[in-house]
């Protein structure tokens, strides 16, 4: 049975959540294989909204196994508010529908403290970080001083590993004008919380391997977005973990074989939050309509999204970068009634013209886009389910898409509804 891959193509807010929740319908497992709470995903299932962060967007779904893996670091405490908030929705979560890897790092309280302190107090360039621990975690793990999972189960080992870290971050603390932390407090909450996380504790390398070879169907649930990736994306503006498709396997103790199909989630515009280049930015009416119309403001943070046309080079360099196998185009009917639509099909540089966005970012900033134009379409797309609902010109905007990043379409949603979604190719067909 064909296991599948969602990534973002763009930066991140592309609508993975809903398209993730519209395939899980035929998966067996749904494994989230990176990031942290710093990215959201928003479901709108029978007009109830879910907003989620941690869990993975599979879990509103009965019957389902959600996974979160070892690429993840995970805010247990975090973790646990989210859990009773859905439960309130009506949403059942159980170590039967929720397992947790064993060597997943832990967010604790002063990685947040050392992530907003940074930030605060750079004066030379903020990176736009959303201040929740994220980076200062990896950095642990790369450090190899992080606290997982598996060490809660043993307060000895809970003990050392916090008294490792502590030893670095009291250091880093005194630099920044920073309290030293107090370790009895962390360890009196980290035991406190032990038993609540340790419940969905899983050797999920094993568990994942296990149901491959049974046949079950995998659904692999990235954040963020291609261009936010640590090695791929434009950096320094981008997040602290690898988040092209390549991660699915590592995230989650599986192997590359494990992945049949990549699916990557494309806005029919492009976004961004944050800081860092944008070639394609529309400070004008234009990019205002399009943040009103798709309501672009981030479900973790609330910050307006920077709007602007599609780009169709940075799409196809992250269809490369990700071996994508085909996209899912979101959000077409927020171009409802342009009356004419642009795409980005390359670059101006310093009078060269290029079809790639250049790794240097002194190059990435004096980047001008150049630009195709398209008719756009005046009828509706809200809601459309088949190629049949769809105005011919707003076809001829998808088909040209294909073109210029030379990657087919497999999907095309057309509203937040989970049902709203035109399949062109199924990712699971064997």
């Amino acid at each position: 049975m064909a296991n599948v891959v969602v990534v973002g193509a763009q930066w991140g807010d592309e609508g993975k959540g809903k398209i993730v929740d519209w395939l899980s319908e035929r998966a067996d497992v749904i494994a989230r294989f990176q990031g942290g709470h710093n990215a959201g995903h928003t479901l709108v299932i029978d007009q109830q909204v879910y907003k989620l962060h941690a869990l993975p967007s599979g879990v509103v779904r009965g019957g389902k196994l959600s996974v979160i893996g070892n690429g993840v670091v995970l805010d247990p405490w975090h973790l646990i508010n989210e859990i009773e908030t859905l439960r309130g929705q009506g949403v059942e979560i159980s170590p039967q529908t929720l397992m947790i890897a064993e060597n997943t790092p832990l967010i604790l309280p002063f990685h947040g403290e050392l992530d907003r302190a940074r930030e605060s107090q750079n004066s030379v360039a903020k990176i736009g970080t959303t201040g929740r621990g994220i980076g200062p975690c990896y950095e642990d793990k790369v450090g190899r001083r992080v606290i997982r999972v598996a060490d809660l189960a043993d307060d000895a080992t809970l003990e050392l590993r916090l008294d490792r870290a502590l030893i670095h971050h009291d250091a880093l603390r005194r630099g920044l004008g920073l309290q030293p932390i107090d370790r009895d407090d962390v360890l009196a909450k980290l035991r406190e919380v032990a038993p609540q996380i340790l419940e969905y504790a899983a050797p999920v390398w094993k568990v994942l391997n296990e149901k491959r070879k049974a046949g079950k169907r995998i659904l692999f649930e990235g954040a963020q977005g291609a261009l936010l990736d640590i090695d791929f994306g434009t950096y320094p503006f981008v997040t602290s973990s690898n988040v092209i498709a390549g991660q699915a396997a590592t995230g989650v103790g599986m192997g590359p074989s494990a992945i049949d199909f990549v699916l990557g989630i494309v806005k029919a515009y492009t976004t961004r939050v944050g800081e860092g280049p944008f070639p394609t930015e529309l400070d004008d009416a234009d990019g205002q309509r399009l943040g009103e119309r798709g309501h672009e403001f981030g479900t973790t943070t609330g910050r307006k999204r920077r709007c602007g046309w599609f780009d169709a080079c940075l799409v196809r360099q992250t269809c490369a970068t990700s071996g994508v196998s085909g996209i899912s185009l979101t959000k077409l009917d927020v171009l409802d009634g342009f009356e004419t639509l642009r795409i980005c099909v390359g670059y101006e540089l310093d009078g060269q013209q290029l079809n790639y966005l250049p790794t240097a970012a002194d190059q990435q900033a004096r980047c001008k886009p150049v630009y195709e134009e398209i008719e756009g379409w005046s009828e509706s797309t809200e809601g459309a389910r088949s190629w049949a609902d769809l105005p011919a010109q707003a076809i001829k905007y998808v088909r040209r898409i294909e073109e210029l990043i030379e990657c087919p379409v497999a999907l095309v949603s057309t509203s937040p509804e989970r049902e709203d979604t035109i399949l062109v190719t199924d990712p699971f067909a064997d």
